[in-house]
């Protein structure tokens, strides 16, 4: 009998895992077909914040040595990606925004974040990659100004710019 239970346990478990990794992602992130070609660029100067009404969010991934591709978006559209330590800025009206990140390493994960926006701040967000033990974390975090001001500092710039639909 508690063979039987065991099993069961496990096939669900299993199945609840299939399902989550075959569902749709949320409306924050965009379609699940886009990828990006992604480059860095070593030295290059801070961000110098955002223009006069606007708000401006950093996006930065690393911080786990990995070189995976990380896919951000902003309102239901993806807006770019980063890869191996580094970062990208976003300038963005005031107001509510609903942030996606997706990590296409060995898993396909994703974890959201709302901001609100407030004219001529600087939010940062990191986008890491974690392990335990067993398992590898996938997470979207607010840093705070010192921590994104020195992740900015020290990390890559990255740009990137969407595939042929026809290309991984």
């Amino acid at each position: 009998m508690k063979r039987l239970v065991a099993m069961l346990s496990f096939c669900v478990c299993l199945g609840v895992g299939i399902q989550a990794r075959c569902a749709k992602l949320p409306d924050a992130c965009g379609d699940d077909k886009v990828k990006f070609d992604v480059t860095t660029q070593e030295g290059r100067p801070a961000p110098n914040g955002p223009a006069e009404g606007k708000a401006q969010i950093v996006f930065i991934e690393g911080g786990g040595g990995r070189r995976d591709t990380v896919r951000f978006g902003v309102d239901g559209a993806w807006i770019g990606a980063t890869t191996g330590n580094s970062y990208f800025t976003l300038e963005v009206a005031p107001g509510m925004h609903h942030l996606c990140a997706s990590w296409l390493g060995g898993t396909r994960e994703f974890d959201l974040a709302p901001v609100t926006a407030e004219a001529g701040r600087v939010y940062y967000f990191a986008a890491e990659v974690t392990r335990s033990q067993y398992y590898w974390h996938f997470g979207l975090s607010q840093l705070n100004d010192d921590q994104g001001k020195y992740r900015v500092k020290t990390w890559k710039l990255s740009t990137s710019k969407p595939k042929p639909e026809n290309q991984n």
